[in-house]
């Protein structure tokens, strides 16, 4: 029966009912409704709208259908109500009777499902961190591993200035640490109450909010009825951390893809993160990374739906609504996979040293370090990037590094160029140099490694 249905005096149309039910994908919030109902009935008990012996019973039950519930949502799915609070109101009818037709008093769906979305979020958040954590674990490892791979860095995909594999593992590290405090931030807005709002006006009974709030294990109940029943803001927000940290995961993964290639060949990727071809035997895709840099589309595109769907709404609740909750299952779900995957990418990878090396070694990466060399010689900067330039385009023309460059061709562009040049170019000291905080100074690396796994545990 519908929660609805003393109004209408005809049946709708089956192909409305389709329409609008929302069971077939909020049967996921079963377990945070009968949470919900359990604060509810404790709520209306205490203003004496039911007594404590009802009070019992309903708990009872509602704890009962909690525990039948929680091994499998999908047993849901096997009735045929309109939403998952009919479902719970439904199965509570049929534990208690007419006593289960009082829990609803006072309360509205509108506050309900605003109550059941937010202690979802608040658990996804939790497990979500976790799942950062891990990851941010895994490029740590790695790291550590790796701390003396040199491997050129890229600005505008051109070999820039050698690094090292582990100060890219970092990288990716810092990404993830500021998605993990992006979490931390969007907990602590939605971390506040809605039930008992009602509609949109607040509910008629003197129940006490700051209570039921804490009741639920919120922070504080929320401020304004209208605002609480239609607030979407922290789907929002997690939509949009979602959404950020799908672009750091989406860039790790085109790294890899990169690195990965046959032109670069710095990294294997393993078997089992990879497939071949159905047509030519030799192939060996990273498809892992290739998901998760498609996947990112998904997520972005949940966000711009749900922004799309919420800007012209007016107070207070609307049916849009219901549009909120399929885009953020799937991104949590996506997001989820993803770091997992890209967990999982880290665990066999294999960093080909010699030819990171080889390639550190090529596109001129240490023709900074003869600038800054001609600038402690007392030449202006710009006049020493014009003079290594010159340099530059002479090596090419005749096939040789800078370092391969003998003080008579060094000559012709400055006269104190002189035999100490050859140490500053090589690799070991463009990295050396890079000291300072943040820098790929191999003492800064280990730092920065010792600094992660203190935080980590």
């Amino acid at each position: 029966m519908a929660l609805w249905g003393g109004r209408f005096s005809e049946s709708v149309d089956q192909r409305f009912k389709l329409f609008n039910d929302s069971l077939c994908f909020d049967y996921r919030l079963g377990l945070q409704d009968i949470e919900g109902s359990i604060g509810w009935a404790k709520a209306i008990a205490s203003v004496g709208i039911i007594t404590q012996k009802e009070e019992q019973k309903l708990i009872q039950a509602l704890q009962e259908l909690h525990a039948e519930l929680a091994p499998n949502l999908m047993v849901i799915l096997q009735d045929d109500n309109e939403d998952i609070h009919s479902w719970v109101e439904s199965k509570l009818i049929e534990k208690l009777g007419d006593l289960g037709k009082k829990l609803h008093t006072g309360r509205s769906r509108n506050d309900q499902v605003a109550l059941d979305i937010k202690l979802w979020c608040k658990a996804q958040v939790k497990l979500l961190q976790q799942r950062v954590r891990h990851l941010q674990q895994k490029l740590v490892t790695t790291a550590k591993l790796h701390q003396n791979a040199v491997m050129p860095g890229y600005t505008h995909l051109q070999r820039a200035q050698p690094v090292t594999f582990a100060h890219w593992c970092l990288a990716y590290y810092e990404m993830l640490g500021r998605d993990y405090s992006r979490l931390e931030d969007a907990y602590h807005r939605m971390n506040t109450c809605p039930l008992g709002c009602g509609a949109l006006a607040g509910t008629a009974y003197p129940i006490d909010r700051e209570k039921l709030a804490q009741d639920l294990g919120f922070a504080s109940a929320t401020n304004n009825s209208l605002d609480s029943v239609s607030d979407r803001d922290h789907i929002l927000e997690l939509l949009s951390v979602a959404s950020i940290s799908m672009v750091h995961l989406s860039r790790f993964s085109e790294d890899l893809i990169i690195f990965n290639s046959g032109e670069a060949n710095f990294v294997e990727l393993a078997d089992r993160v990879t497939s071949g071809s159905s047509l030519m035997p030799q192939k060996k895709n990273p498809d892992a990374c290739e998901l998760i840099r498609g996947k990112t589309g998904r997520v972005i595109g949940a966000l711009t739906g749900l922004l799309t769907t919420v800007k012209g709404l007016p107070l207070a609740y609307n049916k849009d609504m219901q549009e909120d909750k399929e885009g953020i299952f799937d991104t949590v779900d996506t997001w989820l996979a993803c770091l997992d995957m890209a967990s999982l990418v880290l665990e066999d990878i294999q960093i080909n040293t010699e030819r990171t090396l080889e390639a550190a070694k090529q596109g001129y990466a240490n023709a900074t370090e003869l600038a800054d060399y001609l600038v402690a010689k007392g030449i202006p900067f710009r006049e020493a990037h014009h003079i290594v330039g010159e340099a530059v385009v002479y090596a090419i023309k005749n096939a040789k590094a800078l370092e391969e460059l003998s003080l008579m061709e060094f000559a012709q562009f400055h006269k104190v160029i002189t035999d100490d040049v050859y140490s500053i170019l090589s690799i070991a000291s463009c990295l050396d140099k890079r000291c300072a905080k943040g820098g790929v100074n191999q003492g800064r690396v280990a730092e920065a490694i010792e600094i992660a796994e203190k935080m980590l545990k």
